[in-house]
């Protein structure tokens, strides 16, 4: 097929969403003839088998953006509707997630056949009560079945590290996640497995938490020998309040986290910026110290912790002298 003959076949005839099915696709005129084709050009990317994505649409979208359109994937090429669970169904509750993998998590009441759910499935095998499963509008305006935020959270509890953990527990509480529902699950004993590891997220689990970043920041601050700090301290100033991610009222320093357009598709616009900055030299005029980190810095605990030791050590001694 001439590559002008194609490209004009799949801009008129694509529907809109981003990612069709093989018979959806099929009634506009996109038959197997034409996807083969688009796959081979490079113009299509089948994401799974029956379930297409243009490639101008797929590349430019953030690593999240992408996680989304898997599962957007998955439920349009997928004859029986799933549940879906764990990672997945953090990602269509609108919880970011840190590095938690591409695979699509179903849970199912039996323990499938690893080869009939595809190599892009985690399927996990248990049984859910009614509460337990809700239904959520996805990003591409199709309902879909999901495990509740309570359940989402145990579930990541159990099968991710602490810290990956954390970040979805933090992010389900600021979503309304009910705390005492979760910590039910291990109270009355219908957790086992996991439960360890559930109770120690729980423990930690703060909904003022903004950002993976501030949740990061968070768990390094605990390994650290540092004071514990105030999350979303208010300060006021002459020109308005303050708020910073991490505060030590005492020791008049601020700890914040820049890295939220890393993982948020909202960076601040120019004049946020300039009124942030207003208040920043408001509050260094009142004595105050703010200790800015990046994403970078997480790699460098060693670093992060002489800064704040600096920082906090200065604040003393002026009060010595």
């Amino acid at each position: 097929m001439q590559p002008r003959k194609l490209d004009a076949l799949i801009t008129e005839n694509w529907p809109d969403t981003p990612v069709a099915s093989t018979p959806e696709l099929a009634r506009r005129g996109l038959g197997d003839r034409a996807l083969t084709a688009g796959v081979r050009s490079g113009k299509l990317l089948r994401l799974r088998r029956g379930a297409y994505v243009r490639a101008s649409d797929w590349r430019p979208r953030k690593p999240w953006e992408q996680d989304l359109l898997r599962i957007q994937a998955h439920q349009c090429a997928t004859a029986v509707e799933s549940i879906y669970s764990h990672v997945s169904a953090a990602r269509l509750h609108g919880c970011s997630d840190w590095d938690s993998g591409p695979l699509v998590h179903v849970t199912t009441p039996f323990s499938p056949a690893p080869a009939s759910s595809g190599s892009d499935v985690a399927a996990h095998a248990g049984r859910l009560c009614r509460e337990e499963i809700v239904e959520v509008t996805t990003p591409w305006r199709h309902p879909a079945r999901t495990t509740s935020l309570e359940r989402t959270v145990v579930d990541c509890a159990r099968m991710l590290d602490f810290e990956r953990a954390l970040v979805i527990a933090d992010q389900a509480i600021r979503r309304g996640a009910d705390p005492q529902k979760m910590q039910d699950y291990v109270d009355s004993g219908r957790i086992t497995r996991g439960a360890r590891r559930l109770r120690r997220v729980l423990e930690f689990a703060d909904g003022r938490s903004e950002s993976v970043g501030e949740t990061r920041t968070r768990v390094l601050l605990s390994k650290l020998a540092i004071p514990e700090a105030v999350l979303q301290l208010e300060v006021a100033t002459s020109i308005g309040t303050y708020r910073g991610d991490f505060g030590w009222k005492e020791a008049r320093v601020i700890l914040e986290f820049d890295g939220r357009a890393k993982y948020f598709d909202n960076a601040p616009t120019e004049e946020v910026i300039f009124q942030e900055r207003r208040r920043e030299k408001a509050l260094r005029g009142m004595g105050w110290e703010i200790v800015r980190i990046e994403w970078d810095d997480l790699s460098k605990p060693w670093d992060i912790e002489q800064r704040l030791k600096v920082a906090l050590g200065r604040s003393r001694k002026m009060e010595v002298g």
